[in-house]
């Protein structure tokens, strides 16, 4: 118990609080959370739209910067892990349960009811999968980057703690470690718990979705909360076992069935269709990044609605995530230097986001165009079992991805719930279990209390709301390392110019002495 800090007890009293009006009151909740949702969204789009281009215009910075060269550790350390490792653990992170909900139902939707134009022609299918790699894409990951660099400098070449109130102390000073660092550390506990809570809650509608599509068993709230208590279970069992058993290998296995799944996908589908759209979409998405990045219709309501439906609630969901995987990122990137980690975490998940993307968006819209299908005519739970009925093996597919959602649904709570504990115990690189097992009760009950009160929109209030506080501290975090880089430049020059001293003092006394005359 001696590792608990007031951020646990805290964060616990708000946690339980938000869990039991949800049982008790979930309509007056959901009502609540409705008029917050339209509140924030009507007032602050602006901002959360400024906020995301800020951290990809700061991340651009850092890699052409003259702070380019500095260590994510000591200047001796080297990087744990070997470049194709370490690709393949930031694919990881950038894979989850959003990518096989929004895989095909996105796009498609895109594709039909696009933010510009007539949907269902050509051009809206270019614009479909545009829109999808701006919410996938760049942005998101600058989010990320830069929190993930932020924790990562701090604790391994600062050697403080992995909180977020600790990297803030360059602004803050000694208030850093008093209430105001607490209130932050709180602040980051509650965006986590949202966001992934939104994730758990799409998994299970998913889970649902494609159990009925297949067997016929009810879409309904009972059976989503059966699946949640059974991968409650699993993934209480992978986080109690530890980072390097039952997350470890649950991860690999994950990133293997994805990879199954993807490439199996794109040999089954119209492959040179998919392909030509990739390489046309992914131009198109990086000709018209800046205009995307900051539209937001002020002349046209229906358009501003999409905007803030979409792209606000996609920047919302990033920040909420930023503590979760930047802790995660940051883990992995000791031995880094600050270039290579910003252009690495911002250029490979972008990428393979928009290829899974085009893979599955992209067959979807190809059925929809040229045979008909009607696939933006099913509900997002179940779009991706309606494009796997028209391909061959369309059973197996199935079967994978029902499998793969469950893993997706197991590594992101037992991984949740170990930042959680992290950041619940002062930065503790090995939580109590019994703190994991109370933050994983609390993700799952959270994620029952979101589908109670109002579903999807519940959930995207959640996050929209956690998300906003969560984003000054973001600020902080970005100023407090730019602070501190900037002194580690004269540092480096004095450095060098004390080498380059002794050398010269090295060779002058390794020269003979001259002949006396």
């Amino acid at each position: 118990m001696s590792k608990v800090t007031n951020v646990f007890w805290i964060s616990l009293v708000i946690a339980s609080a938000f869990v039991i009006w949800g049982v008790v009151a979930p309509v007056q909740l959901g009502e609540m959370m409705g008029v917050a949702k339209a509140f924030f969204l009507e007032t602050f789009g602006w901002f959360y739209q400024l906020s995301a281009t800020f951290f990809l215009v700061f991340s651009l910075f850092l890699i052409f910067s003259k702070y380019g060269k500095i260590k994510l550790g000591k200047d001796e350390d080297k990087p744990q892990f070997k470049r194709p490792t370490w690709f393949a653990m930031l694919f990881s992170a950038g894979m989850g349960i959003g990518l096989l909900f929004y895989g095909v139902s996105e796009p498609i939707s895109h594709f039909a009811l696009p933010p510009v134009g007539e949907g269902g022609t050509s051009e809206a299918a270019i614009v479909a999968l545009r829109y999808t790699y701006l919410h996938w894409g760049f942005h998101a990951w600058a989010i990320y980057s830069v929190i993930a660099l932020v924790l990562a400098y701090y604790k391994f070449r600062k050697d403080k703690p992995g909180l977020m109130s600790a990297t803030l102390t360059p602004l803050l000073g000694k208030r850093a470690n008093g209430p105001l660092g607490t209130t932050i550390d709180v602040v980051a506990v509650f965006a986590t718990i949202f966001g992934v809570a939104a994730s758990l809650g799409l998994g299970a509608a998913q889970i649902n979705g494609g159990l009925n599509y297949v067997a016929g068993v009810p879409n309904s709230f009972p059976v989503q909360l059966i699946i949640i208590a059974i991968v409650t279970v699993l993934f209480m069992l992978s986080a109690t076992t530890g980072l390097n058993k039952g997350i470890k290998y649950l991860s690999n296995a994950n990133l293997i069935l994805a990879v199954i799944l993807l490439f199996t996908f794109l040999i089954l589908s119209p492959t040179g269709f998919v392909l030509d759209l990739f390489v046309t979409t992914l131009g198109s998405y990086v000709q018209n990044l800046p205009s995307m990045g900051l539209r937001l219709s002020p002349f046209n309501q229906e358009r501003a609605t999409w905007i803030q439906d979409w792209t606000i609630f996609y920047w919302a969901w990033w920040i909420a995530w930023a503590p979760f995987v930047g802790t995660f990122i940051a883990r992995v990137s000791k031995g880094r230097t600050v270039r290579e980690f910003m252009i690495a975490v911002l250029v490979i998940p972008t990428l393979v986001c928009a290829f899974w993307f085009s893979v599955f968006g992209g067959t979807a819209i190809y059925f929809d165009f040229f045979e008909g299908a009607n696939i933006a005519g099913e509900n997002l739970e179940t779009a991706l079992f309606a494009v796997f009925n028209l391909l061959p093996l369309s059973g197996v597919l199935i079967v994978v991805t029902l499998v793969l959602i469950s893993t997706f649904f197991i590594t992101s709570a037992d991984s949740a719930t170990f930042v959680l504990g992290i950041q619940t115990t002062r930065g503790d690189a090995d939580p109590p279990n019994f703190v994991k097992v109370i933050w994983g009760l609390f993700l799952s009950a959270s994620a029952i209390v979101l589908m109670l009160s109002g579903g999807l929109d519940a959930m995207q209030t959640a996050i929209i709301v956690s998300a906003f506080p969560l984003t000054f501290v973001l600020f902080g975090m970005a100023f407090s390392v730019l602070k501190d880089f900037q002194k580690e430049i004269p540092a480096k020059v004095r450095a060098k110019e004390s080498a380059k001293k002794r050398s010269r003092v090295i060779k002058r006394d390794d020269e003979p002495d001259p002949d006396p005359v």
